[in-house]
């Protein structure tokens, strides 16, 4: 089991992700919002949660085709911008994007009114349970009027049995679940109401099932996303019983006879407009 050392402050680690959750950055995952996203040459784009920044780089290559083109990167984690930076990325910073603050001075080219054309975000803002609404504020900041918004992340029913079974197991022992549990999965009525709110016209949104092969099975998915969030609290003995209980608990769901593992993951996708 991985220790605590093995992550940032924020509870990340860029070595683990990237050994065990490449298949967030694929291009079989990400195709899907890049799709509603359709960046262009020359255009200004901030990363909503760029993780080890292996997507942001994909869409740095098209805007940097025509000139002004911008690609700008931000993820709370400070491994994962660490990451970024050690790959060559520019413009990546620390933050969060709850409530954004970036140093603007460091790519507007003295621009006071600079605005971004779009914004892009994958598989971030289910992280985003503390302040839902103050993301979509956040980018009302720094969106130009009629720039785009194209995201997706886990909606209602993502990670359904694991996550389940990880309140069982955190109730049984007397922690109350529902305030350690991290994850916002939101239904297309409730966003689209923040959306709406936040004076952004919803083109397209909807709730995508995809069934997503885990290539650590589901113990390798729990070290890397429940171990130092939904567990942080728990002992190192605590956490290890836990997710042995969660991995046996899913073996009848996410194991195939083959020895092939996997879970359900469901996806909220939308594109809007920043009226």
């Amino acid at each position: 089991m991985a220790t605590h050392s093995t992550y940032d402050a924020q509870g990340w680690s860029a070595k683990l992700y990237n050994k065990s959750a490449s298949f967030v950055y694929s291009a079989a995952y990400t195709a899907p919002v890049l799709g509603m996203l359709q960046a262009q040459p020359g255009e200004k784009i901030i990363d909503l949660g760029c993780g080890s920044g292996e997507v942001t780089f994909e869409l740095e290559k098209i805007v940097k085709q025509a000139p002004g083109g911008l690609v700008v990167g931000v993820d709370f984690s400070e491994a994962m911008i660490a990451k970024c930076k050690e790959s060559g990325m520019q413009h990546a910073f620390v933050s969060d994007i709850q409530s954004l603050d970036i140093p603007m001075s460091a790519f507007n080219d003295g621009n006071q009114n600079f605005k971004f054309d779009a914004a892009f975000s994958n598989a971030t803002l289910h992280w985003c349970k503390r302040d839902p609404a103050g993301v979509l504020e956040s980018v009302k900041r720094v969106l130009k009027p009629g720039g785009r918004l194209a995201v997706e992340f886990g909606g209602m029913h993502n990670c359904i049995g694991i996550r389940s079974h990880l309140h069982r197991s955190l109730k049984a022992r007397g922690y109350d679940a529902v305030s350690m549990d991290p994850w916002f999965f939101p239904s297309v009525a409730e966003y689209s109401k923040l959306l709406t709110a936040a004076s952004f016209d919803i083109k397209q949104i909807e709730l995508v099932p995809r069934i997503t092969a885990l290539e650590d099975g589901v113990r390798g998915w729990l070290e890397l996303f429940a171990r130092s969030q939904i567990l942080k609290e728990c002992s190192t003995e605590e956490a290890s019983a836990i997710i042995g209980e969660v991995v046996e608990a899913c073996k009848p769901d996410c194991l195939d006879s083959e020895g092939n593992w996997s879970m359900m993951y469901t996806r909220l996708r939308f594109v809007a407009i920043l009226n």
